[in-house]
């Protein structure tokens, strides 16, 4: 058990942070009915963003000394906070995109989603470079910490923490405020919110901003653990599908579940056949969706009744 140990807590923080990226998805996929592929790009995204905020840039100018003049800690709380919100800016203008394909085949979203995926992933090598990039971390998160005799990383302490933190915040967010309510009402009937009074035009803009100020805010905690590059994006778009399916489409909390089951399976896996601890979660979904075609939570269809 004392060398399972590390493994179990690597897969429950991958769990956590995997759920991050997954809530974004599937709130975009429940209020708009649209896959979206270019929430792994939003994802990197927001990681170079971060990248800037922190300070990887030439700092000749005036501005640049005047802010590398601050603390680390100063300069990683603000990309924190930051970053999300411009990877949400950029999913509102990705959506505002999306408009003309709402009322034609569903192709047309998933193919301009594709599209734009690949126009951010090569603005990222334009503006940024193609090289591996990382992070710089404070040092109260850097470095290792001794729990219960067994060294632990401080900044996978931390990410499971805010993770946590972040998941908690969506929920109460969702539940417990009024445009939550607003929100779920659209995942369920998004044409009952436009009778009701509500402009779904905007509702939809939010939504989809949310979402991928939410997959900025994970690209922020991700990468000091996966590392910085272009296409860092196509690693994490595939789990998030393959998480909203496992879970139930449209379901907080089959995503939530969903995400720790794929993190658990992937450490455990690896802590016994590392070969096989990607392969995993693809065996995991096999034998979940064999068993129950709609994912975990997933609602009955009105055509099964």
């Amino acid at each position: 058990m004392t060398g399972l140990a590390p493994h179990l807590f690597n897969g429950l923080t991958l769990g956590m942070l995997f759920a991050l990226i997954a809530l974004g998805f599937t709130l975009i996929i429940g209020v708009m009915e649209v896959i979206n592929l270019a929430h792994g790009a939003l994802f990197a995204l927001g990681a170079y963003f971060a990248l800037t905020i922190l300070g990887d840039w030439s700092a000749g100018t005036a501005f640049g000394a005047w802010w590398l003049g601050f603390p680390l800690t100063v300069r990683y709380v603000a990309a924190l906070v930051l970053a999300p919100i411009l990877a949400g800016c950029a999913g509102m203008v990705l959506e505002r995109c999306l408009r003309p394909t709402y009322d034609k085949v569903p192709l047309y979203g998933l193919l301009l989603t594709f599209g734009a995926a690949l126009v951010i992933e090569e603005a990222i090598r334009l503006l940024w470079g193609t090289g591996e990039k990382s992070l710089a971390l404070p040092e109260a998160i850097s470095g290792a910490v001794l729990v219960g005799g067994l060294i632990y990383s401080k900044y996978k302490l931390f990410a499971a923490i805010f993770a946590l933190a972040a998941i908690a915040a969506v929920w109460l967010f969702l539940e417990r405020t009024s445009y939550g309510a607003i929100i779920k009402a659209g995942a369920h009937d998004s044409e009952m919110v436009r009778a009701l009074g509500y402009d779904l035009a905007k509702l939809r803009m939010l939504v989809f901003g949310f979402g991928a100020g939410l997959a900025g805010l994970a690209g922020v905690i991700m990468v000091p653990i996966w590392g910085l590059r272009p296409h860092v994006g196509v690693d994490v778009v595939i789990p998030a599908f393959l998480i909203i399916v496992l879970g139930g489409v449209g379901s907080f909390w089959g995503a939530v579940v969903a995400s720790l089951l794929v993190g658990l399976t992937v450490g455990i896996t690896g802590a016994y056949a590392s070969a096989w601890s990607t392969m995993s979660m693809y065996l995991l979904l096999i034998a979940v969706v064999g068993v129950r075609a709609r994912g975990l939570f997933g609602r009955k269809s009105a055509l099964e009744n």
